[in-house]
């Protein structure tokens, strides 16, 4: 195993020759350490080389900055950045076991990182992008397969969902994969890691992880209600104090968007590569905690729930409500997502 810090004469000049290497597990995306410089603990982090590392990179060292003037801190100190060889030096944090309850904590940060930035921050990040038309068809296309019957008004309601989804983009701190593992739970409180997907965007779409089941994610749950009704009012009273103004946007719109996109059922390498909603018929996979199944039917049945009595997303919650049916029909055996992390 490769122990060798990236520390170039900069950075070694700096922070302090390395004592007490250790490799640590990453994603195949980077090389990550726990090392001592001048006695003090830290994580080194690289991005090796691949498609868009210098993007993902910039991004991360961007989204660090940004976030680090909201106190008490939502992400690791910054020590030291080679942007040569894409390394980062950080704040050590001691990870604790999070408690039943963590969903609370967490979207409390959440909310207050996102709150980090306004429309100042305009270009300094990439803005976030929603689902397309082509997600849109390849929903249908599955509904139909599945033989749901897909009304004439349906298009425009997705049309006009996709129209609000650009209109509210907002300009909040997204984390771009605010997942269980990338939120480290210390004795000072949540804080957030990895910032290689960060965007500028309207922060609804992260706060529905907790309730569409985390789609850019490994690890999925589906805590029990009164859970997630604290955790999502802990978020929108962190805003409220952080902003001085109401959360902006729909949930049921953001929940919407996560579910017809194809791509928040695979793990970022197989994203673009295939229609995935389109292979649900035919084959079912895992990816961490949960199959693309389940992962679906759990997200049809939070949008039927939430646009029950909805005027705007009618229609599609009808669909879903009908998918998921066919579908539980069509596989009995699949189960609820947890309600826990592991």
């Amino acid at each position: 195993m490769w122990s060798r810090l990236p520390l170039g004469e900069k950075l070694s000049a700096e922070l302090g020759s390395p004592r007490r290497v250790r490799r640590l597990g990453s994603s195949p995306r980077s090389r990550v350490w726990r090392a001592e410089l001048s006695g003090t603990p830290v994580v080194v982090k690289q991005l090796i080389d691949g498609p868009e590392a210098a993007e993902r990179y910039a991004r991360e060292v961007s989204a660090l900055h940004l976030a680090s003037q909201v106190d008490p801190p939502v992400v690791p100190m910054l020590l030291g950045t080679d942007p040569g060889e894409r390394v980062l030096v950080l704040e050590y944090l001691d990870h604790q076991k999070p408690r039943e309850d963590w969903m609370v904590d967490y979207a409390a940060a959440l909310a207050r990182l996102h709150a980090a930035t306004g429309a100042d921050a305009a270009g300094s990040l990439p803005t976030w992008s929603g689902p397309t038309q082509g997600d849109v068809d390849s929903f249908l296309r599955l509904a139909r397969t599945l033989g749901v019957e897909v009304p004439a008004g349906v298009q425009a309601e997705l049309d006009g969902l996709l129209n609000r989804l650009t209109e509210t983009a907002g300009h909040a701190l997204l984390h771009g994969d605010p997942c269980p593992g990338n939120d480290m739970h210390t004795g000072t409180g949540v804080r957030f890691i990895d910032f290689e997907q960060a965007a500028l965007g309207n922060g609804l779409v992260e706060l529905a992880y907790l309730r569409i089941g985390f789609p850019t994610c490994w690890c999925v749950t589906a805590p029990d209600a009164d859970v997630l009704d604290a955790a999502e009012t802990a978020y929108r009273t962190t805003w409220r104090d952080s902003t001085g103004a109401e959360v902006q946007g729909d949930l049921m719109d953001a929940c919407a968007g996560w579910l017809l996109r194809g791509d928040a059922l695979v793990q970022r390498a197989q994203r673009g590569t295939s229609d995935h909603l389109g292979e649900i018929p035919n084959q079912d996979w895992k990816w961490g905690t949960a199959t693309a199944r389940q992962r679906l039917v759990h997200r049809l049945r939070v949008v039927s729930r939430m646009t029950a009595e909805s005027s705007d997303l009618k229609d599609l919650g009808r669909i879903a409500a009908a998918m998921r049916e066919r579908m539980l029909i069509r596989w009995p055996k699949l189960r609820p997502l947890p309600p826990q992390r592991p």
